[in-house]
């Protein structure tokens, strides 16, 4: 950023919390006309669930942002309707005349692209993370798609994999639990757990299931897969943490929560919880919190030209962010400082997560 003090570090927020109060998002209809003053821009969320304790957080580092810039803040969810989540943003900037900031989680790889036309159309500033079709560049889109977030998926699939390998010993059966089949983050998890398993011939991968990112699927696959190979499952790798919570229930109710180990990716409280408890064997965080309000911050810098998105190299263009993994080693530091504390983020600091440009 070419400017480092455009924006001052925020007052200290709880983010547990503010996970608790995350409400509903509001409903577009029903916004007030004042949300849509000319001069000040709107800052919009776009995810996929607030029931999802991962986006929950989001939706507060995206609030904690909004009140730091004093700016009206929309969240949108899609329910994992992509044909919802596109119209609601396309309604909101209709309802905005284009005078906005979107920081939006695709709920497939194909929705990024509507989505970014339709913004650059309007004349609004956007930030994808996550998701998004290798074909589409901000650059392609200047200056109004600022840039793209991801967090290095194989790495992280492949790290919880070997983590849960070494916990169980080095050998003996497994269960996985996989995102949405057209998601990128999902593909890139899985293939980081086929890198593990191709290094580890000693591992067996007794079955692989979707389970769509949810907990209640995930139970119910668990408890099923239980079943089926009994004493066979040594543990279980998941590709976020609300389906690796949602196995760790299925596991309660069979009396093997601590005896089978799992794995998963978000941090979110309730995995942390787990690892301190021995349930869980590890988590990685990319920090939902962070995700939620610097999507906003980069937006709103570009829109307001504290800086030139086209002028920015590359690598900070599609990025990858920096992640943090979460084991008995480092999670008690980890809860002090990240879940009972009070984090205090520079939003100033656009690029100090970026680890990489993202991989073509």
């Amino acid at each position: 950023m070419k400017d480092g003090k455009t924006l001052m570090s925020f007052g200290e927020i709880n983010r547990r919390t503010l996970m608790i109060g995350a409400a509903t998002g509001l409903a577009v209809s029903a916004m007030p006309k004042r949300l849509f003053a000319q001069g000040a821009p709107t800052l919009v969320t776009s995810i996929r669930s607030l029931s999802n304790p991962y986006h929950a957080v989001w939706k507060s580092g995206a609030e904690a942002f909004a009140k730091f810039a004093g700016l009206e803040h929309v969240t949108l969810v899609s329910e994992g309707n992509s044909e919802k989540g596109i119209a609601d943003i396309k309604a909101m900037l209709a309802k905005t005349g284009g005078n906005m900031v979107l920081n939006s989680d695709p709920n497939d790889t194909p929705d990024a692209r509507p989505i970014v036309e339709a913004c650059k159309a309007a004349g609004a500033y956007v930030v994808t993370q996550w998701n998004k079709p290798a074909d589409l560049h901000p650059k392609d889109f200047n200056p109004n798609y600022v840039s793209h977030i991801e967090f290095d998926g194989i790495s992280s699939g492949k790290a919880i994999a070997e983590i849960l390998f070494k916990t169980i010993g080095g050998s003996g059966g497994i269960i996985a639990l996989g995102g949405q089949i057209s998601n990128t983050a999902a593909i890139e998890r899985k293939k980081g757990l086929d890198e593990a398993l191709a290094a580890n011939s000693n591992i067996k991968l007794l079955d692989f299931q979707v389970a769509n990112w949810k907990s209640t699927e995930a139970f119910d696959l668990t408890g099923n897969l239980l079943t089926r190979f009994g004493d066979d499952i040594k543990g279980i790798w998941a590709a976020n943490d609300d389906m690796g919570t949602g196995a760790l229930e299925a596991l309660r109710a069979e009396g093997l929560a601590g005896k089978v180990p799992v794995v998963g990716i978000d941090g979110i409280k309730t995995a942390v919880d787990a690892v301190r408890s021995g349930e869980f064997a590890a988590t990685i965080t990319s920090d939902p919190f962070w995700q939620g309000g610097i999507g906003l911050a980069l937006g709103y810098n570009a829109l307001t030209k504290k800086f030139d998105p086209t002028s920015e190299p590359p690598e900070h263009r599609e990025f990858y962010g920096k992640v943090v993994s979460i084991t008995k080693d480092n999670v008690e530091e980890y809860y002090k400082t990240n879940i009972e504390s009070q984090p205090t983020l520079d939003w100033s600091d656009l690029w100090g997560r970026v680890v990489g440009q993202i991989r073509t």
